[in-house]
């Protein structure tokens, strides 16, 4: 449940402690390109692993690549060939939030996400 609190403190509090999985997945939506929300009528999807992202925003914005990993705790995706060094050297990839990408292209289309994109084209 959303909290109905206007304070930051109550509301940061539900995203990062108290807020349950299941609610968690809106909070992972990502915006579609242009093409996209054409063709299926919606303007966001739940991001998946396997998309093809642009990066809209941050010191990564413009890159384009495809989403390696989600973190449902932390609410960030990791993009391949979006990556930082770290002072040993070795490279990581960076987190990113999902309303700072946009999808180009969806990954696999699964029974689950295609019923749920046949819904709104209806």
């Amino acid at each position: 449940m959303i909290p109905k609190s206007k304070q930051p403190r109550k509301q940061r509090r539900w995203l990062y402690k108290t807020s349950k999985l299941h609610e968690r997945h809106r909070l992972l939506n990502a915006t579609l390109s242009k093409e996209l929300r054409k063709k299926y009528g919606r303007r966001t999807i739940r991001i998946k692993k396997g998309d093809k992202v642009r990066i809209m925003r941050g010191e990564f914005a413009g890159q384009e690549g495809k989403v390696i990993e989600v973190d449902m705790k932390r609410l960030r995706i990791k993009v391949d060939g979006v990556t930082t060094t770290k002072v040993d050297g070795t490279e990581v990839a960076v987190p990113i939030h999902p309303s700072n990408v946009m999808i180009v292209s969806l990954g696999e289309v699964d029974d689950v996400r295609k019923r749920k994109l046949e819904k709104v084209a209806r």
